[in-house]
């Protein structure tokens, strides 16, 4: 059991809590909202008028609520908003945002009593993730839709789905032994503004982006063999004088891969070719430039996940509620958007680099990879599923992040798209996992020509995992079992375990 402590979240903790960890938080978060809590009812007891605490939200911040409805208030903020459409967010996002949520509640801000912490953390428990549609929420104000879904669910209405079991919430609630939750003054606004729906699944996306670099840069370093390529375009000198550090790190990766290769060893003295094309000799400057973005998307949403982003904050020691804007997901919107163009780039190398080794021309190796030609069209198709997907991922990668639309009759007048960069960032990854998966088959086919010579041990490790998924191609058969297999196996983090960021 991970013991969370907001003030000090990390990416690999978050790492661990993406994979499934258990988690609740630490007792000094357990102190800081019973302190806030209370200074809560102070603030309530004091009559003084105050957002969200005994107002109404949004353009009718203006209009008193009198003391015998404020429970009335918050529930119906939460039913209010909970008008998602579209499909459910995947059960591993839903479970990123309660923890994200514990965390963000857990800094002492935002006047929770203790008995909202106690139904979030028995959801992780239990395995217990409402259903929560991904559709509805601008950034702003918070992701109030997808938030008042997570929190609907505690209040009996919706649907949770236990451990596989689809259930409607309050059978649900009854089956995990709470009872539907009652909130008190301010704690409905606390849990559906904040940042937690677009930061799950930006973090989902990121790391699902390091499994898809780290395929890619192993998936490259195999093509160069199976081209017969030079090693000498990764040379450290050439990275060093220009200083940029991801380029430095995956250069130094490349040449760690091909080390010991028989192939690459086998033409180093007497290759008459002078360059490669870009996509294989370029491979540290756009790689490490993808590399170097991701790292910086980290720290923004690694910041973001133990941030305090609901409205307003809470500060105990004086008694007093200040509204903001901590709500507003730019910095998410921008850290998605960046991850976007990043896999989009992995994606658009690797198919060239699938280009190549299919064309005769270019890489001297049989046409689309196969003897018998004519009869047998070999990768012909799957370099075109490869370039499909290269240009959805670019007609994707269109940054939501610089969109906006005006909300609630013009309060919230701009808003950071931040869950739609977010979402966009998830779809590229996966379609660059596909598009990796063909260049490691074809890599893997132009690596069996120039048998009885081999590559080196690391990617005769990474070879024989390819092969395992997808036999060396002997004619023509049904592609899209095994294209789909090493998909898995990329985004699985099987196929190449090792950790980027």
């Amino acid at each position: 059991m991970l013991a969370l402590d907001p003030k000090a979240i990390d990416l690999a903790t978050l790492r661990q809590l993406w994979r499934g960890a258990p988690a609740n938080l630490d007792n000094a978060s357990l102190a800081r909202i019973r302190a806030s809590a209370a200074s809560v009812e102070r603030i309530v007891a004091g009559g003084a008028t105050v957002y969200g605490i005994n107002t109404g939200f949004g353009l009718l911040a203006n209009t008193r609520i009198p003391q015998e409805r404020l429970a009335e208030l918050q529930r119906n903020l939460i039913l209010s908003h909970s008008c998602g459409l579209g499909e459910m967010l995947p059960r591993g996002v839903v479970r990123l945002m309660i923890v994200l949520k514990l965390l963000g509640l857990g800094r002492g801000y935002s006047g929770v009593r203790p008995v909202v912490i106690d139904a979030l953390q028995t959801l992780l428990d239990k395995d217990a993730m409402p259903l929560i549609p991904a559709q509805g929420s601008v950034g702003a104000s918070g992701d109030l839709a997808p938030l008042a879904h997570l929190i609907a669910a505690l209040l009996g209405e919706g649907r949770i789905d236990i451990a596989g079991d689809i259930l409607p919430a309050r059978q649900a609630l009854a089956k995990l032994g709470l009872p539907p939750l009652e909130l008190g003054p301010k704690e409905g606004l606390a849990l559906i503004n904040g940042t937690q729906a677009s930061t799950a699944i930006a973090l989902d996306a990121l790391f699902t982006a390091e499994r898809v670099f780290g395929a890619a840069v192993g998936a490259g370093a195999l093509s160069v063999d199976a081209l017969k390529g030079s090693a000498k375009p990764f040379d450290p000198r050439i990275s060093e004088v220009r200083g940029q550090p991801g380029q430095i790190r995956v250069a130094a990766e490349l040449r760690g891969l091909l080390d010991g290769s028989g192939i690459l060893a086998s033409h180093a003295s007497e290759c008459v070719k002078v360059q490669d094309p870009y996509s294989f000799r370029c491979q540290p400057q756009v790689m490490g430039a993808a590399l170097d973005l991701l790292v910086n998307a980290a720290r923004t949403l690694t910041i973001e996940a133990g941030a305090v982003t609901d409205n307003p904050i809470v500060f105990e020691d004086e008694d007093i509620a200040i509204s903001g804007g901590n709500f507003h997901a730019q910095p998410v919107a921008f850290a998605a958007d960046i991850i976007a163009m990043a896999l989009c780039e992995i994606g658009s190398l690797s198919e060239r680099r699938t280009s190549v080794l299919v064309d005769p021309k270019m890489s001297g190796l049989p046409a689309f990879l196969t003897d018998d030609g004519g009869v047998n069209s070999g990768l012909m198709i799957p370099q075109v599923t490869a370039a499909a997907l290269t240009s959805e991922n670019k007609s994707l990668a269109f940054p939501a992040s610089v969109d906006s639309i005006p909300t609630s009759a013009g309060q919230e007048d701009h808003v950071s798209m931040a869950p739609i960069a977010a979402r966009k960032a998830a779809t590229i990854a996966r379609n660059a996992a596909g598009i990796v998966a063909v260049e490691l088959i074809a890599a893997a086919q132009g690596v069996d020509y120039h048998a009885p010579l081999t590559t080196s041990a690391p990617l005769q490790s990474l070879h024989e995992k390819v092969r395992a998924l997808s036999p060396h191609l002997e004619a023509d058969r049904y592609w899209a079992d095994e294209m789909a297999a090493l998909q898995g196996a990329i985004l699985d983090g099987s196929l190449l375990p090792r950790l980027w960021l």
